[in-house]
C-alpha cells in the first residue's frame, strides 16, 4: 500500500504515542455530560454554569502557542473552542502530555476527550478551559482541509470543501465530518420518519414487520432481484413492495397497520431512483381513497411544519406551499390540460399513435394503461410543482385498485405529485377476490407479451381475500423523495447515507 507523506507521519506519531505508554485507542468508557450545542445555547457568565463539563470531539483546527493553545473540537452537535494550558493538564514536572502529545503528535481529525469549565474569551467566544485531556482515537489518514474566508460584505466562501459528488457518496463518513449541511439532511430525514410514526401511532395504527425475502414478488409493477434459498431449494425475491402482506393483516382483523419498509427494484438509476429505497406503507379498514386524500393532506402539513418550521419550502427554483388547498385532477383531465388531447375514449392503437405524435418513447410490450402512464409521466408530471392529487386512473394501470364506484373503466386511485415527481400512491383496495383474480390474469397476459414489470398471480393472497377483507384504503409514501423536497436536495443519492454505486476504479 502506497502512503502519502502525511499518512506516513501520522503512523509514526501513532507508534511514538504508544512508545510513551499511552494507548491511542483506549477501551474504557469516557463519560460525557454535555455537548457543544448545549454549552453554546445555555452558558451564562453570570450564573457560572457549565463549570464541570466532560465532552469529546474531533480536533478540527488548532493554534499552538508555547505553553497554551487554542483548538476547535467537533462533536455530533457542532463545534466549540477549547483552551489548553500546559500546567493545567500536566501535573507535576512531567509535561509530556502537552509538550509532546498535544503539540507534536496530535493532528486534525484526532478524537480527544476533555474535562474543564466554560468561559468567554475577550473576543466573546464561548470556550472550554481544559483541565484534563485524553487521547481517544488517533487518525492515520488526514481529513480534507476546509478553509473559509469572509469578504468585506460578510459573505463567506469555502475552499477545498469535500464537495465532489461521487466522493461524497462513496466516502459518506468524510462528508458527514466536514459538511454540517449533510448531517442536517439526515437529521431532517429522521425527523420526517419520526413524525409520520407519531401521526400513525396517534391514530391507533399498529407498526408491523413483513418479509423482505418473498417467494412471490407482488404489490407493485417492477422487476425484482432474484436469489436462491439453498435449504428450501426455491427461488426467493427481494420485495418490491410490502402491500400484499399488509393487506393480509387487515384480513386477519387489524384495523390499521403500517411499516417503514426497504424495498428493492431491479430497474434503472437516476436522480430519483435507487435500487434500494424506503417507503412507509399503511392500510386502514373501513376507509376509501377520498378519506385517504384528506388524511394525507393534513399529515403532510403537520410533517412539513414540524421538520421545516413552516409549511412553505424552497426546492431548487421552486417555492412549494403545502398549506394551500391541494388541487385535484383525474388522470384524463391532467393529460388533456397539459397536452390538449383527450385520450379517455381511445383504444390502445390510437393512444400508441398519440405517443408517436408526441415523441413519447414506448415499446410493443406496453398495454393501454402503460402507454397512458408514459404520456402522463413525460408531458404532465414535470409541470406539477405544488402538491397535486392525480385521481381516477384507467383500470389497466392499477391491478390492485378497486373499480370506480361511478366511472366505468377507471379505478379509485390517486398519486400525490410534488415538485414534478410522485411522492405517494394510494388506492381504495380491491376486496373482491373474483375481480382481483381477473386483474392478476390480465397482468399475466402482459407478462407473456414481454412486460417484465407486470405483476404475478399470488394464489395465497387471493385465498386471503376469499376469507373476506373489509373495505380498505392503502398508501405508499416515498420517504426518499419526500426528504429530497424538504431538504432541497437535487438527487436521491443526497438523502441516502450509502447510495448504490458502481465499484470504484482502482488506480494502478
Amino acid at each position: 500500500m502506497s502512503l502519502s507523506e502525511q499518512e506516513e507521519q501520522r503512523r509514526k506519531s501513532r507508534e511514538e504515542i504508544i512508545d510513551l505508554g499511552i494507548d491511542p485507542y483506549p477501551s474504557e468508557t469516557f463519560d460525557i455530560n454535555t455537548n457543544s450545542q448545549e454549552i453554546k445555547d445555555d452558558f451564562d457568565e453570570k450564573k457560572k454554569n457549565f463549570q464541570d463539563v466532560s465532552i469529546s470531539g474531533r480536533i478540527m483546527s488548532r493554534r499552538v502557542m508555547g505553553s497554551a493553545s487554542f483548538a476547535e473540537i467537533q462533536d455530533s452537535k457542532g463545534k466549540i473552542q477549547i483552551y489548553v494550558r500546559r500546567d493545567d493538564i500536566c501535573e507535576g514536572d512531567d509535561k509530556t502530555l502537552y509538550n509532546t502529545i498535544f503539540k507534536k503528535k496530535l493532528d486534525l481529525g484526532d478524537i480527544i476527550g476533555i474535562t474543564g469549565y466554560v468561559f468567554k474569551t475577550q473576543m466573546g467566544e464561548t470556550t472550554i478551559h481544559v483541565t484534563s485531556l485524553k487521547v481517544l482515537s488517533k487518525s492515520v489518514r488526514p481529513l480534507p482541509v476546509v478553509k473559509e474566508t469572509t469578504d468585506e460584505e460578510g459573505d463567506s466562501t469555502k475552499y477545498d470543501v469535500f464537495s465532489n459528488k461521487e466522493l461524497k457518496y462513496r466516502r459518506r463518513y468524510i462528508d458527514l465530518i466536514v459538511n454540517p449541511e449533510s448531517r442536517e439532511i439526515f437529521r431532517k430525514r429522521s425527523a420526517i420518519i419520526n413524525e409520520i410514526r407519531n401521526v400513525l401511532n396517534e391514530n391507533n395504527f399498529l407498526e408491523v414487520e413483513t418479509p423482505i425475502l418473498q417467494p412471490i414478488y407482488g404489490g407493485a409493477s417492477a422487476r425484482p432481484f432474484k436469489t436462491h434459498h439453498n435449504t428450501l431449494d426455491i427461488p426467493l425475491y427481494l420485495r418490491i413492495a410490502n402491500e400484499l402482506y399488509l393487506k393480509r393483516l387487515i384480513v386477519g382483523g387489524f384495523d390499521g397497520v403500517y411499516e417503514f419498509a426497504k424495498d428493492f427494484r431491479n430497474e434503472g438509476m437516476s436522480r430519483f431512483h435507487n435500487p434500494e429505497f424506503t417507503q412507509c406503507e399503511f392500510y386502514v379498514a373501513y376507509k376509501d381513497y377520498v378519506w385517504m386524500m384528506d388524511f394525507i393532506e393534513d399529515m403532510f402539513k403537520r410533517i412539513v411544519k414540524k421538520v421545516c418550521g413552516s409549511t412553505k419550502v424552497s426546492c431548487g427554483e421552486n417555492k412549494i406551499d403545502f398549506d394551500k388547498k391541494w388541487e385535484r385532477y383525474s388522470m384524463y383531465e391532467a393529460i388533456e390540460k397539459f397536452t390538449s388531447v383527450d385520450v379517455s375514449e381511445m383504444d390502445e392503437d390510437s393512444i400508441r399513435k398519440v405517443c408517436k405524435d408526441m415523441n413519447v418513447k414506448v415499446d410493443k410490450s406496453m398495454g393501454r394503461g402503460k402507454l397512458i402512464d408514459e404520456i402522463f409521466g413525460e408531458k404532465c408530471e414535470p409541470n406539477l410543482i405544488q402538491p397535486t392529487y392525480i385521481t381516477d386512473y384507467p383500470i389497466e394501470m392499477s391491478p390492485l385498485a378497486k373499480k370506480h364506484r361511478d366511472k366505468d373503466g377507471l379505478v379509485e386511485r390517486f398519486e400525490l405529485i410534488c415538485n414534478g415527481k410522485e411522492i405517494c400512491n394510494a388506492f381504495s383496495e380491491i376486496n373482491d377476490p373474483i375481480d382481483q383474480r381477473e386483474r392478476f390474469e390480465e397482468q399475466v397476459k402482459l407478462g407473456n407479451r414481454g412486460d417484465d414489470e407486470a405483476m404475478v398471480l399470488d394464489e395465497d393472497y387471493l385465498t386471503a381475500l376469499e376469507y373476506g377483507m373489509p373495505p380498505t384504503a392503502g398508501i405508499g409514501i416515498g420517504i426518499d423523495r419526500l426528504t429530497m423536497i424538504l431538504t432541497d436536495s437535487d438527487s436521491i443519492q443526497d438523502v441516502l447515507f450509502f447510495p448504490q454505486m458502481k465499484p470504484e476504479k482502482k488506480s494502478e
